[in-house]
């Protein structure tokens, strides 16, 4: 089972890396306009439509995850979405990753791995009662309002991308965490539950809004804003969820010293690869 998850959360990744990079190019031919305005734009684009497909493949993938394992392993795998956005887009532009790109991209391997062997993440629940989901509800959406609003309020271009990013990283956490539970009822008692119950409507509403925050991110500054929040933000709170909500385990004491460190690394790597990303932005352009 825990294989099954590896594997699905992978190949989620890598569907996802897809899907950012023509949804960026799609964002990029977008001139002015945000909110529902940016998403009617944007749906008369094809690389928006191929860029959504990558994205839905995406989730298929990380539902079948997260019935396969805990949230606190399936979401942190999905920092390998930057590395894997690299390593397409290198040969369809013909060119070499330098040196520094390829340290980038092992320092994240690595800090990954190193991560989640120590956290060892462990035992999980499908379910979670509503005295756990009221707060987690109110502080999430909190979050990424308060989010929305500091970007509103921003002439910086740095900090809107990255506080939209924000915004959209917590909202993929709700995502996956309401995608979980209706999964299960999907898994425990078929269709006709996971029709009915309110988490298959919650997964939804935040899914659109996590994504609608995406595209707003893409377009109000640089990647190198944007990629790290969205990529560390979503994982964090993703661990943070499944231990709250689904009474997942992960090893503290010691393992705490080589968990900081496998952050330390992810955190390096992905903000060396940013700086990579704009020299292969005419890739998706």
């Amino acid at each position: 089972m825990i294989e099954l998850a590896v594997l699905f959360a992978v190949v989620g990744a890598a569907g996802n890396a897809v899907g950012t990079a023509f949804q960026r190019k799609a964002a990029s031919t977008v001139a002015r306009g945000g909110g529902l305005r940016l998403l009617l734009a944007l749906v008369r684009r094809p690389a928006w439509a191929i860029g959504i497909a990558g994205v839905m493949g995406a989730a298929v993938c990380q539902a079948l995850a997260l019935v396969n394992g805990p949230m606190a392993l399936v979401q942190p795998l999905f920092i390998l979405e930057l590395p894997f956005a690299l390593l397409v887009a290198v040969p369809l532009m013909h060119r070499r990753l330098a040196a520094d790109g390829w340290w980038a991209v092992g320092g994240v391997m690595a800090g990954l791995a190193l991560l989640l062997a120590s956290a060892d993440p462990s035992g999980t629940r499908v379910q979670a009662a509503m005295e756990r989901w009221i707060p987690v509800l109110a502080l999430a959406l909190g979050a990424m309002a308060a989010a929305v609003l500091l970007a509103r309020s921003s002439r910086s271009p740095l900090l809107r991308a990255a506080t939209l990013a924000s915004a959209a990283a917590v909202g993929n956490a709700l995502t996956a965490a309401l995608m979980k539970s209706a999964m299960g009822r999907l898994a425990d008692a078929g269709l006709p539950a996971f029709l009915t119950t309110w988490q298959t409507y919650g997964f939804a509403l935040t899914g659109v809004t996590a994504l609608l925050l995406l595209e707003n991110a893409l377009q109000a500054g640089p990647l190198a804003a944007s990629q790290p929040a969205l990529t560390i933000g979503d994982a964090a709170v993703s661990l943070l969820l499944g231990v709250v909500l689904f009474e997942e385990s992960i090893r503290t004491g010691w393992w705490l010293l080589p968990e900081a460190i496998g952050v330390l690394l992810i955190l390096w790597g992905v903000l060396r690869l940013t700086r990579v990303v704009p020299h292969l932005e005419d890739v998706v352009r």
